[in-house]
C-alpha cells in the first residue's frame, strides 16, 4: 500500500480495490527525458526491472497494451500474431490521453478509460517485484509481477524484438 505522503492515482485505488499489495515509489521527472532509463536511474534499480506500457492498435482486434522491460522494443509482427492481428501500430502520441487517460511517461497497464486486451513480456516473471507506472509522471509501483497480471487481467507471451535493446530511448 503507499504511504500517507504519496497521492492515490487511479491506478492505485484499483489496487487497492483488488487488494494486491505495492508500493508508491515517486521520482524526479525530467520532462527533456521521459525514457525508461532515466527512470530506472532515478530509481537506483536495473532498467530491466522497469517496464513500460505501450498502446497498440491492430487492424483486426483494435486497441490492445504491451508491458515490456524498459530498454526493449515492442517486436511488431510478434505482437501481432500473439493479438490475431495482420498488421499492429503503436498509437500516435496525441491519441494516448484521450483513449486512456494517461499522457506519455505516466501510461499504467491498469486504471485506462476503458480496460484493454495485456499482454506483459514472458520475462516480467523472472523478478520477484518490478516497477511500471503507477498512473503519473513521477510516480512507480514496486509490485509483484503475478499480481500486475491479476489486476490488468493480461496474458504473457514474447513481445520484444531479438535484434537488441532499443538504444534511442
Amino acid at each position: 500500500m503507499a504511504d500517507k505522503s504519496t497521492k492515490k492515482t487511479n491506478a492505485a485505488r484499483l489496487l487497492d480495490q483488488l487488494k494486491v499489495s505495492y508500493e508508491l515509489i515517486p521520482y524526479e521527472v525530467d520532462e527533456s527525458d521521459l525514457g525508461a532509463a532515466h527512470i530506472a536511474e532515478q530509481l537506483g534499480q536495473p532498467i530491466e526491472r522497469l517496464f513500460k506500457t505501450l498502446v497498440l492498435r491492430g487492424d483486426k482486434t483494435g486497441l490492445f497494451v504491451c508491458v515490456i522491460p524498459g530498454a526493449e522494443e515492442v517486436d511488431l509482427k510478434k505482437a501481432a500474431k500473439v493479438t490475431g492481428n495482420k498488421k499492429v501500430e503503436m498509437i500516435h502520441v496525441k491519441e494516448l490521453l484521450p483513449l486512456t487517460g494517461y499522457i506519455r511517461g505516466g501510461c499504467s497497464p491498469i486504471g485506462m478509460k476503458k480496460p484493454l486486451p495485456t499482454w506483459f513480456h514472458e520475462s516480467i516473471m523472472s523478478y520477484e517485484t518490478i516497477y511500471c507506472s503507477a498512473g503519473q509522471r513521477g510516480l512507480q509501483f514496486c509490485i509483484a509481477p503475478a499480481d500486475l497480471i491479476r489486476a490488468a487481467k493480461g496474458q504473457l507471451a514474447d513481445l520484444i524484438d531479438l535484434r537488441g535493446p532499443n538504444t534511442t530511448n
